[in-house]
Parts: C-alpha cells; sequence; structure tokens
C-alpha cells in the first residue's frame, strides 16, 4: 500500500465537531463525516472529478489524510480509478482483485472558493443528519398525541411548531368550525410521518377515531394500564361519537369508568372536542348485544342477522324509530360503524306486515308445488320450512313430528316435492337449451351456486353461452347483465376468477 502518514491535524476540528453536534443535538461521527464529504468534493476540485478522491479525519486527533483510490480490476475500462493487479503487486504484493488501493495525497490549501464549497456541504449534510434524525424521532410516534403552538394558517392549514420541528394539520383534518390563530397550544393526534426532501413531514389530525381513544387514554388511568380495552371508535366529527370499550377486570364497569365522578373524565374529552357529544358503548362479544347497545338509548324490539351478508336487522316500536335511526341517520350510521355490521331499522309495524307477507307467498308456494290444503301449508311454514329443497330432503321422521303429520303423509309430502324439483329442473334445463347455452357453463353454475337458475337464463340472453364466454367477462360486465338482486359485486369478482381458473388448468395439463 501506498504511504498512508497523516497530512495535517487539528484538534480544533474536533472541537467544532463537538460543538456542532452538541448545538443541533446530532451525533459526533454524523458531523464528522460531513466533514469528510466537504473535504472530499474540495480535493475533487483540487486533483479533478475523474479521481476517486476520499477523506479520512482520525476521530481521536483531528489528523486528516486525502487519498486517490483505485481499484484493482481484471480488464481496466477507466485508468484514473482502476489497475490491473500486476500493475497493484507492483506497489504492494498483497494486493488481490477486489481490493483498493489508497495513494495519499499532498495537502491542499484551501481557497475561498474551495473553503466556501466544503462550507455549504458541511451545513447541507448537517441538515440532511438533523431531518433523519427528526424523522427517526417521529415516525415511531405514529399514534400518539402531541402538544405544540400554532406558527401558522395557510388557506386553512394549520402549521404547528414543536421546537425543531414543524407539522401540519391539513384543512379536513381539523373539527368543522374550530378556528386557531398563530400562537394557540393546540393537540393533535400524529397520522403520518413520511420522509421527503425537505425533511421529513409530519401530518396531524383532529379527526381521526384514534385522536379520541388516545384522548381518553389520558384522561382514563384504568385504559392507560389496559384494564379497559377501547375496542373501536365511530365519529363524526365535532358532532358526534361512539366508542365500544370492554373491561378485562369483571369488577371494573367500563362505562362507568370512562364517564368518571359526575361525567368529568368525558367532559375532558367532549371539551377537546369542541363538545362533541360522545356516548360511551358497553362492548359484548355477542354480535346482537353489541349492536343494541351501539343503537344507545333506542329501544330493540328484535334483532335478525345475516352473517353471510354481513347484515343486521334490528326491529323497533314505532315510537322509537326516529330515535334509533338518529338526525339524519347519524345514530345508525356510526353504529353501523362502530361494529362493522350493515344495520337496517324497522319499525315494529313494517316488520310485521313484511313477514305477514312472507308467510302468504310462502304458504301459497307450498299449496301450489305440494297440491296440499292451505292449513297444510300453514303448518310448513309456522315450522320454519323456507323452501321446496327443505321438505324434499329432510328425513321422513322428522317431518312425522310435526303435529297432525305421520309417516305416510311425511312421505307424501317429500314425494311430492321431490316430484315437483324434477318438474321445475326439467323445464329449467329447457329454457336453458332453448337459448343454446353449452353445457360446460351449466355445470359450472351447478359448482357455484351464486349462478342462479335466473342468472343462468340473463346470460343466455345476453348471449353468454359458454364457459369462456363468462370468464372473458369482466366484473363491471358481469355486473351490467345481472342486477344487484341477482349477484353481488364481491360474488361476481370472485366468480369470474374461478371460471378463468380452467384457463390455467387446461394450459398446465398441455404442458
Amino acid at each position: 500500500m501506498a504511504s498512508t502518514q497523516p497530512i495535517y491535524g487539528s484538534t480544533e476540528l474536533l472541537q467544532i465537531a463537538d460543538a456542532v453536534a452538541r448545538e443541533k443535538g446530532l451525533s459526533k461521527d454524523s458531523v464528522l463525516e460531513a466533514m469528510e464529504q466537504a473535504i472530499q468534493v474540495a480535493g475533487r476540485r483540487k486533483f479533478g472529478h475523474e479521481h476517486d478522491i476520499r477523506a479520512e479525519i482520525d476521530k481521536k486527533n483531528g489528523e486528516i489524510k486525502l487519498y486517490r483510490v483505485r481499484t484493482v480490476v481484471e480488464t481496466v475500462e477507466n485508468e484514473v480509478t482502476e489497475l490491473t493487479e500486476a500493475q497493484a503487486k507492483k506497489i504492494d504484493k498483497t494486493l488481490v482483485l477486489g481490493d483498493e488501493l489508497k495513494d495519499l495525497l499532498p495537502p491542499i490549501d484551501f481557497g475561498r472558493v474551495a473553503a466556501q464549497t466544503a462550507k455549504q456541504v458541511v451545513l447541507q449534510k448537517v441538515r440532511d443528519a438533523e431531518r433523519d434524525k427528526q424523522y427517526e424521532e417521529f415516525k415511531d410516534k405514529i399514534g400518539e398525541i402531541v402538544s405544540g403552538t400554532v406558527k401558522r394558517v395557510e388557506y386553512g392549514n394549520v402549521a404547528v411548531d414543536f421546537g425543531r420541528t414543524e407539522a401540519v394539520i391539513r384543512r379536513d383534518e381539523l373539527i368543522p368550525r374550530e378556528v386557531f390563530r398563530v400562537g394557540d397550544r393546540i393537540r393533535a393526534y400524529i397520522s403520518d410521518v413520511r420522509r421527503e426532501k425537505t425533511g421529513p413531514q409530519i401530518f396531524l389530525s383532529r379527526t381521526h377515531n384514534d385522536f379520541l381513544a388516545r384522548l381518553f387514554a389520558q384522561e382514563v388511568p384504568e385504559i392507560y394500564d389496559g384494564i379497559i380495552e377501547v375496542k373501536s371508535v365511530a365519529r363524526d366529527p365535532g358532532s358526534r361519537a361512539k366508542m365500544a370499550v370492554h373491561s378485562k377486570d369483571p369488577s371494573v364497569n367500563p362505562v362507568l369508568s370512562c364517564v368518571g365522578v359526575r361525567g368529568s373524565r368525558v367532559q375532558a374529552v367532549v371539551g377537546e372536542l369542541q363538545g362533541e357529544k360522545v356516548d360511551i358503548i358497553q362492548w359484548s362479544p355477542d354480535q346482537a348485544t353489541f349492536v343494541v347497545n351501539a343503537l344507545s338509548s333506542a329501544e330493540v324490539s328484535k334483532v335478525v342477522i345475516d352473517e353471510n351478508k354481513n347484515r343486521i336487522e334490528v326491529v323497533v316500536p314505532d315510537d322509537q324509530l326516529s330515535l334509533a335511526i338518529g338526525r339524519r341517520g347519524q345514530n345508525v350510521r356510526l353504529a353501523s360503524q362502530l361494529t362493522g355490521w350493515s344495520i337496517d331499522i324497522l319499525t315494529e309495524a313494517v316488520e310485521s306486515e313484511r313477514r305477514a307477507e312472507e308467510f302468504n307467498n310462502l304458504s301459497a308456494l307450498f299449496i301450489e308445488a305440494l297440491n296440499v290444503e292451505e292449513v297444510i301449508a300453514h303448518l310448513l311454514v309456522t315450522e320454519g320450512f323456507t323452501s321446496i329443497e327443505e321438505v324434499a330432503f329432510i328425513p321422513v321422521e322428522d317431518l312425522a313430528d310435526i303435529e297432525g303429520f305421520d309417516e305416510s303423509v311425511a312421505e307424501e309430502l317429500r314425494n311430492r316435492a321431490q316430484g315437483w324439483l324434477e318438474t321445475k329442473q326439467q323445464e329449467n334445463a329447457g329454457k336453458l337449451a332453448a337459448l343454446g347455452m353449452d353445457a360446460s357453463l351449466i355445470d359450472f353454475a351447478a359448482a357455484n351456486p351464486v349462478l342462479t337458475q335466473e342468472a343462468l337464463e340473463m346470460l343466455g340472453e345476453a348471449k353468454i353461452l359458454t364457459l369462456d364466454d363468462f370468464a372473458d367477462l369482466s366484473t363491471a360486465e358481469l355486473l351490467d347483465i345481472l342486477p344487484s338482486s341477482v349477484i353481488g359485486s364481491e360474488d361476481a369478482g370472485q366468480v369470474i376468477m374461478t371460471a378463468r381458473a380452467s384457463w390455467f388448468e387446461e394450459g398446465e395439463s398441455g404442458v
């Protein structure tokens, strides 16, 4: 290797690095690294930018060494930065391919321009290091509440000063109708931190659901200690909010703990949120109970759950309808967001009419399909039968257990139901044959119940006759053919992808 005697030293350099590091709150190593890069810039100005110039500062005594670096390669493409192994061996026999040869350069005199350039590099690197430190500091604080001072307000956006750092609250992240002026103290939730060229961008929010949860954690020791868990939050910022809570300790009432003595705890949060009314809801693992709790003060008569559609029907007395729905639908909307269920509110009168209509329609179906009297049809509906298929395939002994039936009646009803299904199946097959539908699509539909007979007939009328025709459709095209009452958008996308799987299976079998 070439000589590595120091060019010159400067304990003053280390003192400067110490001072800058303390002033900016940075590590001494990052400041020294910035100085090394500044010296490298000056070195390239003197010896040529085509050279690989590197500087090293001894962290103990401040000695500066400036090198020209060349890499040992098999074939030289750039004589300035590379040399062959044979050339390297003449200088240092220990060098092999891939090693770097450092040639010590003479001291350089920092002229005015070089010194100014070096200063700019140091300042820029110090700024970069400062920004990196701020980013690392705040990226782990996402989800926390911070306090600061309003520095400026521009077009409704609020810039918040935290000392050496600045954050922003966009206009849509402020609670409606709240106004801040320069110098005001403000608390907000850190929603995002991004690394940008101009420095870390810290985004705050006062409308985020977790802002409310964090405020309660500050006011309610049981939440902070983990005894009470905030399960979910739904907000209409500045107007109303719902928060579901659950206690891990059976002896602790989560709702009363969050409300506080004479409402002191909840009022502290309401004051911070500009008067936003907060309903504290008892969370329950039973979804029906949770939904009833989420509707707050509305009285509920009955709950009907449809897990397949993630929908819950809630029946309330006629005089409770407006209370359950809330002003402009706010109560039911927030309850739906809080629970994750789609909630339909029905009055007892409407629900009774609908049940009566369903009862009459089912009775009429059984009378026509099974050729039975009205009283037998009513018995079947009352016992919970909702389709001819259920009658056709129920065990005879179960059907015979119905009061007024015996095994002969049960057997006859099953035979009639099966006969009706066979006739219906033949009629359906005839309709599809008349449309010219290929067996591939019919068989596919049989394996995918979302494609009902009604759906197949609509597809046939739209000239979608083979499985390939169907698989070639986009989700939007399928939804244009089939209305939402026949198939949902999620089911449409899934069944198309299932149909396309046959293409890949054919391709694999042909390999």
